[in-house]
């Protein structure tokens, strides 16, 4: 499987490794916010892939050890403000790519 900046791989409770894409990264008020979609392996060509439709996660970037990190988004007033900020983000991109074709 090839190496892309746009894949982190995230350790669950349980010690399981998960492969997720980075669909975005944008402020909301002081923070920075990351969209991650799963990613599965393709058996066909090893690759690794969404499914159409699934479920994306919010995680806020933090800096620990003077490092970037992930944090889960717990509350919900949180969530759902990056939420409505994702789609707003998502319609303005559908209305470029409208006024390109």
């Amino acid at each position: 499987m090839e190496d892309r900046d746009d894949v982190v791989l995230l350790v669950d409770e349980e010690g399981n490794e998960h492969q997720f894409a980075v669909v975005d990264v944008f402020p909301v008020n002081e923070n920075q916010y990351a969209i991650l979609i799963p990613l599965y392996a393709d058996s066909e060509n090893g690759e690794a892939e969404s499914e159409e439709g699934e479920e994306a996660f919010i995680f806020r970037l933090v800096e620990r050890d003077g490092e970037q990190a992930l944090e889960e988004v717990d509350e919900e007033e949180e969530w759902q403000q990056v939420a409505q900020e994702w789609e707003i983000r998502l319609r303005q991109l559908e209305e470029q790519e409208d006024d390109e074709d």
